[in-house]
């Protein structure tokens, strides 16, 4: 049987899931996932930075448990949410790359699309979304509202949340203005106003189920940090890097995104209020008295950014891993994740299962009794959590649509890298063996043909051409 031409072995089974989720007489947990925004796998002291720290994030990391094999669904935005909403990745998932729609927005999820909210609301679950959504402008079949979230706020459109202070928000379909920060005015720093409703939501839904969705836009450029906490940084990581890639002391970022002379010192600050954001809901959390039955999961949507000044490698944002956002290599795709869950999770555990974005869905749904009715790619690693036998991807697939065209395949600790398809559907494939080149130097592809032409063929078939989002050598079937 066949579906959207995704083979049966793809789908999931109630009964599969059903058989270890909690019995129905318990109450279900309430899901807070935070995303942060171009976090590298390095940003953060619990995963090895050293120039600055995150102690509130670490605590999830002390109270639960710290992946090391985790991987964003793409390496930029938009398709890394949709693999993360749909549990399907971008060889499958509706979006698989960064699309304008006009006048404001992006390229919408499709009305058949299945994400992670419509499942929990099956559940019972009041859903709410808070931050930057990036999957459909308002009143599209990709409107937060119409895939699953009851409340939205924040950045409809991933390009606007470049800024920090914009002009407007939206609150489900209503437009709020910003009147403060007309010009160049910073009066209203958006992701306070943003982290403000968040809690508003938790407070609000205290007494039923909830699935809380903080995409938050830190630390995304444009790299600009509340004064209070600039602060706290200035004058400590001079000399600032140009963005000429020259360290010649402080320099202005010019560009799309607002001037910067402080890269180094608004960066660090930027990942301070997030960790405060972070220890604000841990701590609303225990006021509300629901701590030990939520789950707290933290990550970020891919690696870390070049935009506006950044300086990934004087902070090691990708922890030592080749590559940054746009890149297929380590560094551009594997990201952080931590688990907090009291009731369930023992603490200060880490994990080195693989598992990719679209093992979101299959988890929750395991844990609450959710179906999903559609093909999906993901695998429950709920089992992980508990510290039980795990389950094991055969492989983990992505593609990007930008840069020429790329394709990867990870299967254990074979790594397996294409570039400039766009222009050659038969280019090189690279190959890597994380277990001796964690940091992808060598290319081991002549010495092991057998693996490189199993590799190829994952690739064809993982990759389900999509007329929306076509490599070059597909546009003529379309």
């Amino acid at each position: 049987m066949m579906k959207n031409n995704i083979p049966a072995a793809l789908w999931v089974s109630a009964a599969a899931l059903a058989c270890c989720t909690q019995a129905n007489s318990e109450k279900l947990p309430n899901i807070v996932y935070i995303l942060a925004d171009d976090l590298g796998y390095g940003d953060l002291s619990c995963y090895g930075q050293k120039k600055f720290s995150t102690p509130n994030i670490d605590r999830l990391a002390a109270e639960g448990m710290l992946f090391t094999r985790h991987y964003s669904g793409c390496t930029v935005s938009a398709p890394s949410r949709s693999a993360l909403m749909t549990g399907q990745h971008t060889g499958h998932t509706p979006v698989r790359g960064n699309k304008n729609w006009d006048p404001e927005g992006n390229w919408p999820l499709e009305a058949k699309a299945f994400t992670v909210a419509e499942m929990l609301k099956t559940r019972g679950y009041a859903t709410g979304a808070f931050g930057k959504w990036g999957l459909g402008y308002i009143d599209t079949e990709g409107d937060p509202n119409k895939q699953g979230f009851d409340k939205f706020y924040g950045y409809n459109c991933q390009s606007l949340a470049h800024n920090y202070y914009p002009d407007h928000l939206w609150n489900n379909h209503d437009i709020v203005l910003l009147p403060e920060n007309s010009g160049s005015a910073k009066g209203k720093y958006s992701a306070d106003l943003i982290h403000k409703a968040a809690l508003d939501f938790m407070a609000e839904n205290r007494n039923k189920n909830f699935f809380l969705f903080y995409p938050t836009t830190i630390p995304h450029a444009e790299l600009f940090a509340k004064e209070e906490y600039m602060a706290k940084f200035r004058g400590k990581y001079l000399p600032e890097k140009s963005f000429t890639g020259v360290d010649s002391g402080p320099t202005f970022r010019k560009g799309p995104y607002g001037s910067q002379p402080e890269g180094h010192a608004a960066f660090a600050a930027m990942v301070a209020q997030l960790d405060d954001y972070v220890g604000e809901l841990l701590a609303k959390l225990a006021e509300l008295g629901i701590v030990e039955n939520t789950i707290v999961i933290f990550a970020s949507d891919n690696g870390p950014h070049l935009e506006a000044g950044a300086d990934p490698d004087y902070f090691n944002s990708n922890g030592g891993l080749r590559g940054y956002k746009r890149d297929m290599y380590e560094g551009g795709i594997r990201c952080p994740l931590l688990v907090r869950w009291p009731a369930q999770v023992k603490p200060g555990k880490k994990s080195d299962h693989i598992s990719a974005f679209w093992d979101i869905m299959p988890t929750l749904a395991e844990i609450t009794g959710a179906e999903i009715p559609v093909a999906i790619d993901g695998i429950s690693f709920l089992p992980a959590l508990k510290g039980r036998k795990q389950d094991k991807h055969e492989y983990l697939y992505w593609e990007f649509h930008e840069q020429g065209g790329k394709m990867a395949v990870l299967m254990g600790d074979w790594k397996a890298v294409r570039l400039n398809l766009d222009k050659d559907q038969q280019s090189e494939t690279e190959l890597y063996d994380l277990s001796t080149d964690p940091s992808e130097k060598n290319n081991v592809s002549k010495a092991h043909p057998e693996i490189v032409s199993k590799m190829n063929e994952i690739m064809k078939k993982a990759h389900q051409p999509s007329a929306t989002f076509p490599f070059a050598f597909e546009t003529a079937k379309y």
